[in-house]
C-alpha cells in the first residue's frame, strides 16, 4: 500500500454544518441518528419529485433545500417544503453518491470519474477533481456467473462513496482504489491513500481519524490530517466466487467502537483505537451493504438474501429482535425519536418501534403500487419465481435488477427533518412523507 501526501495551502479550519441532514447517514460518525422526530403516523405523501432514472443515492438538506443526484446523470436542488425544482446540473453519467453540504458548497462523486463541488444556491460548479475513474467492483466468475474466465462487473454494486467534510477537508473513496482528502474550498489534493481494490464505502470521520472499508477486504483507520495508516482490520475473503467479500457498508462510530457490515456475511464491532475485534454477528452469509445505525446500546442493520432487519446489542452483538423485510435491504436505517425507518427492494418504506421492532406504518412507492411486471406476491414479498433465474450469467442479474427496480426498490437511505421523511426510489422518484 502507498500513501501520497501534498502540503496544504489553506490554514482555515471551517467545520461542516453540524445539522444531521447535511451528510450521508446523519453525521460524519455515520450513526444514522437524526435530531428531530419523524412521523409516528403516516399522514401521507407530502410531495414526489420525478427524475429521469432510478434514485440510488440518499438526499441531503440544508437551508430548506434538498439535494440529490439521480441515475439520469442530473444533480437536483429541490425545495424541501413544496417539492419544486430550484435548479439542476446535467452531467454525463449516473450519480449514486450521496451529497454532503457545508459552507454553501455541495459535494458528490459521479460515475464520470469526477468529484464535484457545486454552489448550494445556484448549482454553479465551483471546482472539480478527476479521480482515476469510477466503475463497479469486478472479478472473474463473480457470484459464479459465466463465463468464469471473464472479468464481470457486479450489477449489485450500486453505490459510489459519499463524502464527509471536516475541518475544511473533504474525504471520499474512489473506484481507482484510493481514499482522497481534498481542500474543501479549492479542491486541491491534500493526500491520497492507496488500497488494493475499489473503494465504494463512505468514510466516517471522528476525532481526527478517517474510517473506511475497501473491496480488498480491509477496513482502514487513517490519520485525517496526514493520511497515515493507524491500523487495518481484515474481514473474510472469497477468492473463487468473490461473493462473500468486501466492504460496501460504511462504518458507524459510537462510544469508541466502529460498527460496520460486510459482504462476507457479518456485522463487526471493532475497537476504534486499536482495530481489535470486539464481536461479530453472522448473518448466514447474507450481505450487509447498509451502514449500521447506532443509538445507545442498540445497533440496527438490514441484510440482503435473508431479507431481515435486525436489532443487535451494541456491547455483545447478541440479537435483540429480527423483522422480516419482505425484500432485500441494501440501504441504511434512520433513527428519529422513538422510531427507526428503512426501505427495501420490495418498494416499501417501513417505520418500526425502535425498542420492540413492532411495525408502526408502511409506505409503498408508486412502482410497488403499480407492480407492472407482477414482481410482488399478495403479501408484498418479492416473488422468487418471477425474479428467477438470478445467478446464471450477467444478463440474468441485470434482468433481476430491472425487475426489482420496476417496483420502485428502495436502496436510498431515508433522512428525517422537520417531522418529514425524504427518500429516493428506483422508480425515479424522490418522496417526501409526513
Amino acid at each position: 500500500m502507498r500513501i501520497y501526501a501534498v502540503a496544504s495551502t489553506c490554514a482555515l479550519l471551517i467545520t461542516a454544518n453540524a445539522l444531521s441532514q447535511t451528510t450521508f447517514h446523519g453525521s460524519n460518525s455515520r450513526t444514522g441518528v437524526f435530531d428531530s422526530p419523524g412521523p409516528s403516523l403516516l399522514h401521507g405523501l407530502q410531495w414526489r419529485f420525478k427524475t429521469g432514472g432510478p434514485v440510488i443515492a440518499s438526499p441531503a438538506i440544508a437551508n430548506g433545500v434538498l439535494f440529490i443526484g439521480s441515475s439520469d446523470g442530473v444533480f437536483y436542488a429541490i425545495d424541501e417544503n413544496t417539492g419544486q425544482q430550484k435548479w439542476k446540473v446535467t452531467l454525463t453519467d449516473p450519480i449514486s453518491s450521496s451529497p454532503a453540504v457545508a459552507d454553501n458548497l455541495v459535494y458528490f462523486l459521479s460515475y464520470d470519474g469526477v468529484f464535484y463541488a457545486l454552489t448550494a444556491d445556484s448549482g454553479e460548479i465551483k471546482w472539480r477533481f478527476a479521480t482515476g475513474g469510477e466503475h463497479r467492483f469486478e472479478a472473474k466468475g463473480i457470484h459464479g456467473l459465466t463465463p468464469a474466465t471473464q472479468d464481470i462487473a457486479d450489477p449489485m454494486d450500486l453505490f459510489l462513496s459519499s463524502p464527509a467534510v471536516d475541518h475544511n477537508r473533504v474525504y471520499f473513496g474512489s473506484s481507482d482504489g484510493h481514499i482522497y482528502a481534498l481542500n474543501a474550498t479549492s479542491g486541491v489534493l491534500l493526500w491520497s491513500f492507496e488500497t488494493a481494490d475499489v473503494v465504494h464505502a463512505s468514510p466516517a470521520v471522528v476525532n481526527g481519524t478517517v474510517y473506511i472499508g475497501s473491496w480488498d477486504s480491509y477496513l482502514y483507520s487513517l490519520d485525517a490530517e496526514t493520511g497515515q495508516e493507524r491500523w487495518r482490520f481484515k474481514s473474510g475473503e472469497d477468492p473463487v466466487l468473490h461473493n462473500q467479500v468486501g466492504f460496501q457498508s460504511s462504518p458507524a462510530v459510537a462510544d469508541g467502537v466502529v460498527y460496520v457490515g460486510c459482504r462476507d456475511g457479518h456485522v463487526y464491532a471493532i475497537d476504534a483505537r486499536t482495530g481489535k475485534k470486539k464481536w461479530d454477528y453472522s448473518t448466514s452469509q447474507s450481505w450487509v451493504n447498509g451502514t449500521p445505525a447506532v443509538q445507545g446500546d442498540v445497533v440496527y442493520v438490514g441484510t440482503s438474501d435473508t431479507q431481515r432487519f435486525q436489532a443487535l446489542d451494541a456491547k455483545t452483538g447478541r440479537l435483540r429482535y429480527v423483522v422480516d423485510a419482505h425484500g432485500l435491504v441494501f440501504g441504511s436505517a434512520a433513527i428519529a425519536g422513538e422510531l427507526v425507518y428503512f426501505g427495501a427492494f420490495n418498494g416499501r418504506v417501513y417505520a418500526l418501534e425502535k425498542v420492540s421492532g413492532k411495525l408502526v406504518w408502511m409506505f409503498q412507492t408508486d412502482g410497488a403500487r403499480n407492480d407492472a411486471l407482477k414482481v410482488l406476491s399478495l403479501n408484498g414479498d418479492t416473488d422468487g419465481a418471477v425474479l428467477a433465474p438470478m445467478f446464471h450469467n450477467f444478463l440474468d442479474m441485470t434482468v433481476f435488477l430491472y425487475k426489482v427496480f420496476s417496483v420502485g426498490a428502495v436502496v436510498s437511505s431515508p433522512i428525517v427533518h422537520g417531522g418529514s421523511i425524504y427518500i429516493g426510489s428506483a422508480d425515479g422518484n424522490v418522496y417526501s412523507l409526513h
